[in-house]
């Protein structure tokens, strides 16, 4: 990762040079934030891969016709791995997320290069690590469904503050970032939802609550599963 002199020594060339780039850095505050924030996202999503990879299992060759057994594509790096859940809707959506999150760190990966000259790769940081390693050690079938559905709701809530902070403090001519962060917030609240009821009709567990327990998991002493009555 690049550190943050790295960073801006990038965005003050970026700012003295912005007729070679495809856009404008932006001004001001909005520099450092943008950066941060795409950086933060990229990685963010980069552990999602890997959560709806073992959910939906991966395959190295598609099937030329879409059935609820597919996979999704192996994460550059990594091996393949069976589907662990069992019902198809969470493959569906692990599927579908998977896809949809690709593209988006594709795109973010753009603007850094397009507005910032900087070339970012993803990494895993320690929030997504525990995320992974709670389906990881999850057994296949109902357990393993039940850990999906609450840590990928509980990760995809914890993108939600940084998504509205991109919606009102990026840079105000960088409207397709603040289309892309629209898109991320309607389509994870989406999926909370599709994923709180399904708990309940899968589980019996009505109360879910991704939130909770934020604090604790910013300094690394809370579970990444989100809150529900029973849970410690």
């Amino acid at each position: 990762m690049k550190s943050f002199r790295t960073i801006a020594g990038a965005i003050a060339l970026a700012a003295t040079q912005t007729s070679a780039l495809a856009d404008a850095p932006g001004q001001g505050l909005t520099a450092r934030y943008e950066v941060e924030f795409m950086q933060m996202t990229i990685d963010h999503h980069y552990s999602a891969l890997r959560m709806t990879e073992l959910a939906a299992g991966t395959d190295l060759q598609r099937s030329p016709e879409i059935s609820p057994t597919e996979g999704t594509s192996p994460t550059p790096g990594l091996g393949a791995t069976p589907a662990k859940a069992t019902l198809d809707e969470l493959k569906s959506m692990a599927r579908r997320n998977n896809r949809m999150q690709r593209e988006e760190i594709m795109t973010l990966q753009r603007f850094l290069r397009d507005w910032y000259g900087v070339d970012y790769q993803p990494r895993l940081r320690e929030d997504g690590k525990a995320a992974i390693a709670i389906l990881e050690q999850a057994q296949p079938g109902a357990d393993f469904n039940k850990a999906f559905y609450e840590t990928l709701s509980r990760h995809h809530y914890m993108l939600m503050e940084p998504v509205n902070g991109c919606m009102t403090g990026s840079d105000l001519m960088h409207h397709d970032l603040r289309r892309e962060c629209r898109g991320m917030w309607h389509s994870q609240i989406a999926d909370i939802e599709m994923m709180r009821n399904e708990l309940k009709k899968q589980f019996g567990i009505a109360d879910y609550q991704p939130f909770r327990g934020l604090e604790p998991l910013r300094s690394n002493k809370g579970s990444p599963r989100g809150h529900r009555s029973g849970s410690q």
